[in-house]
């Protein structure tokens, strides 16, 4: 009887125990968003100095963005850009409606694991964003946002996760000062030109800007440095000499 009554409550659990496995698996795809697609995948694979040569070796430009550009919540990201401008606006044009609009109309229409990119031409003095504008960035999976301009509410960004690049912080609002011009275009920040669709990777050391139509190259010359660099570790150990590597890499 007392082995009856084991297999029946084995049997029973067994359902139980399926469902909640799926119950699961749901939670977490559902908390992990879609895929990346492969290049983005990738990219994330290599190191953003790599890249940021790469980029360099490739199309003969630079790629990063100005010293000053500095994570400030968060960790490294890589997604591609979605852009907003914002221009100083007279009191009447710089209302909280206007001062925001096409920020907000970015990042309402963001998919997941893109990264907005917002101008602020011609002040750091001025937030382009605080923390209901984050909350919505996250809400909406993006990867994190790159301002060329202020941030404000540092505290509570950082409390919720999302990861933000800025060139300064201040308390100041752009409501009464700033508006918004328009979204998805070209702009420059931080001395690079960033357009919709390019390939936006970051970390500590800074901001790079992979030209969406040569991400391919620049990927394949990425991955070629890393692994140049990482035959370099295990040689300079062996041979407690960086002259050598460099001779033998021909990297540094």
């Amino acid at each position: 009887m007392k082995k009856l009554t084991n297999r029946r409550i084995y049997f029973l659990a067994i359902p139980i125990i399926a469902i909640i496995g799926a119950l699961t698996i749901a939670a977490v795809q559902k908390k992990s968003g879609p895929p990346d697609e492969p290049i983005i995948a990738a990219f994330k694979k290599t190191y953003p100095a790599s890249v940021s040569d790469a980029v360099e070796l490739v199309t003969g430009k630079v790629g990063t963005m100005r010293y000053d550009m500095k994570l400030i919540t968060g960790t490294p990201i890589v997604g591609r850009a979605v852009t907003s401008l914002v221009k100083p606006a007279p009191l009447e044009q710089a209302t909280p409606a206007l001062s925001t609009k096409h920020s907000v109309e970015m990042i309402d229409n963001a998919k997941p694991g893109e990264v907005g990119v917002i101008v602020m031409e011609g002040t750091l003095d001025i937030a382009a964003m605080g923390n209901l504008m984050a909350t919505a960035a996250k809400v909406r999976g993006m990867a994190g946002m790159v301002l060329d301009g202020a941030i404000r509410d540092i505290w509570d960004v950082r409390r919720m996760g999302l990861t933000v690049y800025a060139r300064s912080a201040t308390p100041r609002t752009a409501v009464g000062h700033y508006a918004t011009v328009a979204r998805n275009i070209p702009v420059e920040c931080a001395g690079i030109t960033v357009r919709p669709g390019d390939i936006v990777v970051a970390d500590e050391d800074g901001v790079v800007v992979v030209p969406q139509e040569r991400a391919e190259e620049v990927l394949k010359k990425a991955q070629e440095i890393d692994a140049r660099e990482k035959g370099m570790f295990p040689f300079i150990r062996q041979f407690k000499s960086l002259t050598q590597a460099i001779e033998k890499f021909n990297r540094i």
